[in-house]
C-alpha cells in the first residue's frame, strides 16, 4: 500500500480543511445565536496563521509560537468581554478558536493524526450540544459518583498490583484486575447506549444494547415487563433472543483481548451462533414497542465497586475450579464444568478457559460453546417461567438454538 508523503504543502492544505470543518459549524449556529466568535473564513484564517506560526518556530524564529497564541488568546478575550456587556457568559466558541490555532500549528510539527483527531474533535463536540446537555441530563448522579469511585480505585490499585503469578494455579492480581476493567469497560459502553437509548426505540435495539451489558440480565428483564404487560410479551421474546445474540460477540471481544490466540478455532462458531439467533429474532418481525424504565433500571452499572468486587471474586474461584478439575479429572471435566456454570455468568469461566488454561484443544474449545449453550437454555427457562402466554414461540426459538449448538460442539 503507497503511503502518503505529508508534505508541508498538504499539511497546510489539511490546516486549511481542519480550520474550515470547525468554521463551518461555527458559522451554522450564527443563524441562531449572535455574538458567536469565528465562523466560516475565521476559524480557517486562524488555523492558518497555527501553521504559519510553527513553520516559523520550525525554522528557527521560536518565538513566533507563543506570540502567535498570545495573539489569538487576545482577539478571544475582546470577544469574550463583548460577550459579557450583553449578559452571554459562554466561552465554548472562545476556546474553540484557540483550539483552531493549536491545531493548525501541530499540523506542520508533529504526526498529522494528532491535528487530524483534535480538529474532528473540536468539531464533534461543538455541533452535539444537545446530545451531550441530554446525556447529562440523563446522569445519575449517584452512578456517576459510582462510575468515578471505580476509575478512582483502578488508578490507584492497578499500578501497584504485582504482576506475578501465585499459587500452582497461575492467579495473577494485576492481570485479574486488568480483566475486570476490561469486562467492565466493554459493559460500561452498552449500559451508555441504553441509558441514552432505552426508552426512545424499539425493544429490539435495547434487547442489542442490553446484551453488552447482560444478556441474562436483561432478558429478565423483558421477562418480566411480558409478565406484566402480556400483550408486549411477543417484542419481548425478541428483545431476549437479540440479547442472547450480542452475548456471542461479546464474548467473542472479550477472547481476543484477553487471548487472541483462541479466536481462529472460536470466531467462526460464535458468529454462526449470534446469526442463527438475530435470523430467529427476525422471524418474529420487527418491534416498535419501547422499552420501559424499568427495563433500563435492571442492568447495573458496570463500573460499580461491588458489582466488579464480585466479578472478580467469581473470576478467582472459576480460574481455580477450572484448573482443579482440569488437573484431577481431565479436560473432559472442564466441558462438564462448563454445562454447570453456564445457567449463570458464562464470562467468569470462559475468562478462566482462555486467560488460565495452558495449550489449545478441541475439548477447551468444546467447552466455551457448552457453556453459551447451557446460558441458551437458562434464559429459555427463565423466560418461559415469567411469560407464559409466550412460552410455545420461547420453547421452539430458544430450543431450535439450542440444538444447533450440538454440530458445532461437535
Amino acid at each position: 500500500m503507497v503511503e502518503l508523503n505529508w508534505t508541508p504543502e498538504l499539511r497546510l492544505a489539511l490546516a486549511l480543511v481542519l480550520g474550515f470543518l470547525v468554521g463551518l459549524e461555527r458559522e451554522g449556529i450564527k443563524a441562531e445565536q449572535s455574538l458567536v466568535f469565528g465562523g466560516v473564513r475565521t476559524h480557517p484564517l486562524i488555523s492558518l496563521f497555527g501553521f504559519g506560526c510553527a513553520w516559523l518556530f520550525h525554522v528557527g524564529v521560536v518565538w513566533m509560537l507563543p506570540i502567535g497564541l498570545i495573539a489569538v488568546g487576545s482577539l478571544t478575550s475582546v470577544a469574550y468581554v463583548a460577550k459579557i456587556r450583553n449578559d452571554r457568559f459562554g466561552t465554548t466558541s472562545e476556546f474553540s478558536a484557540l483550539l483552531t490555532f493549536v491545531t493548525g500549528a501541530l499540523t506542520m510539527l508533529v504526526d498529522v493524526w494528532v491535528p487530524m483527531a483534535l480538529g474532528v474533535v473540536n468539531a464533534i463536540l461543538l455541533s452535539e450540544k444537545a446530545m451531550l446537555e441530554g446525556y447529562v441530563e440523563r446522569l445519575n448522579r449517584v452512578e456517576f459518583l459510582a462510575t468515578l469511585k471505580f476509575v478512582l480505585v483502578t488508578v490507584i490499585i492497578l499500578p501497584v498490583l504485582p504482576n506475578q503469578e501465585y499459587t500452582r494455579f497461575g492467579l495473577n492480581p494485576a492481570r485479574i484486575w486488568q480483566i475486570v476493567v476490561l469486562v467492565s469497560t466493554i459493559g460500561f459502553v452498552g449500559y451508555l447506549l441504553e441509558k441514552r437509548l432505552g426508552d426512545k426505540v424499539g425493544l429490539w435495539l435495547s434487547g442489542l444494547l442490553g446484551g453488552i451489558v447482560s444478556s441474562t440480565a436483561l432478558t429478565i428483564a423483558v421477562g418480566r415487563m411480558a409478565q406484566r404487560s402480556p400483550e408486549r410479551a411477543t417484542s419481548s421474546l425478541q428483545a431476549a433472543l437479540l440479547a442472547s445474540s450480542v452475548m456471542y460477540l461479546r464474548v467473542w471481544v472479550i477472547i481476543w483481548f484477553v487471548n487472541s490466540a483462541f479466536i481462529p478455532y472460536v470466531w467462526w462458531k460464535l458468529a454462526t451462533l449470534s446469526a442463527i439467533g438475530v435470523m430467529l429474532a427476525m422471524t418474529l418481525g420487527k418491534s416498535t414497542q419501547r422499552a420501559d424504565t424499568t427495563t433500563m433500571e435492571a442492568l447495573q452499572n458496570p463500573f460499580e465497586i461491588r458489582p466488579s468486587i464480585v466479578f472478580a471474586v467469581v473470576f478467582v474461584v472459576l480460574s481455580v475450579v477450572t484448573a482443579f478439575v482440569k488437573q484431577t479429572v481431565g479436560e473432559t471435566g472442564v466441558v462438564g464444568l462448563a454445562a454447570i456454570v453456564g445457567v449463570s455468568d458464562i464470562t467468569p469461566f470462559i475468562l478462566s478457559i482462555v486467560q488460565g488454561l495452558n495449550g489449545i484443544s478441541s475439548l477447551i474449545i468444546a467447552a466455551i460453546i457448552v457453556s453459551t449453550l447451557s446460558n441458551i437454555v437458562a434464559k429459555a427457562v427463565y423466560f418461559m417461567w415469567l411469560s407464559p402466554t409466550t412460552r410455545k414461540q420461547t420453547l421452539i426459538r430458544f430450543g431450535v438454538w439450542a440444538l444447533l449448538h450440538i454440530p458445532i460442539i461437535l
